[in-house]
């Protein structure tokens, strides 16, 4: 099996794409590429001597222009999968559909619930018992692409949008390189009716995990 390549997007500090390299996957990350020239997970890319990129969405007039480029920049690096790690900006369908089965995203939600913004603070809003996060393939409608695994927690009489929030990011730091794993491996089939089959699972203790990381 020849060792698949990774671009990994990046908005931010990047705390997912440090979980992805603290997991050593099977995998070649070709680049990290921001929209963002300040974001600081550049600089932990580079300390890592990883290739990086900026594609400033300021310098473009609007989205097509920005998605030409930046799929001009992904390309160049000739991946197998992009994988969207605090990515912050909505992605075109032009640009979505190029990359169709080949984009993951992670949402800090469990999917269909509150996809877009300010997740936690509508879960405590809304008197959720159970908030989490999801690993899904990206579609055009926002949020919403084949679920490639989930993580639940519970949300406490006490909790506030910051506990909450730490608590889901752990487990996204979980089930992102798990769901990496699975693509290394060729898991991850996409069926006739956009489900996503990883196989067989076992049953999984303490978090709730569907499929469990040791599946």
């Amino acid at each position: 099996m020849s060792e698949k390549r990774i671009v990994i997007l990046i908005s931010g500090r990047g705390s997912n794409m440090e979980a992805i390299f603290r997991a050593k996957l099977p995998l070649r990350i070709a680049a990290v590429i921001s929209n963002n020239p300040d974001a600081p997970g550049l600089q932990t890319a580079r300390t890592r001597k990883l290739a990086t990129a900026v594609v400033d969405q300021r310098q473009f007039s609007d989205r097509e222009e920005f998605d030409a480029a930046l799929m001009a920049a992904i390309d160049s690096y000739h991946p197998d999968l992009v994988v969207l790690a605090g990515f912050m900006r909505i992605l075109g369908t032009a640009c979505v559909t190029h990359y169709k089965g080949r984009m993951l995203n992670i949402h800090p939600s469990l999917l269909p619930a509150f996809p877009g913004l300010h997740t936690h603070r509508r879960a405590l809003a809304t008197g959720a018992r159970i908030h989490g996060c999801t690993v899904h393939f990206v579609t055009p409608e926002l949020d919403y692409g084949p679920i490639v695994i989930q993580a639940a927690v519970p949300v406490l009489a006490d909790d506030t949008e910051d506990t909450l929030a730490e608590r889901v990011l752990s487990e996204e730091h979980r089930i992102y390189p798990q769901a990496l794993r699975w693509f290394a491996e060729d898991r991850l089939v996409l069926t006739a009716d956009d489900r996503v089959d990883v196989g067989q699972a076992r049953t999984a203790s303490g978090t709730l995990l569907a499929p469990p990381l040791d599946a």
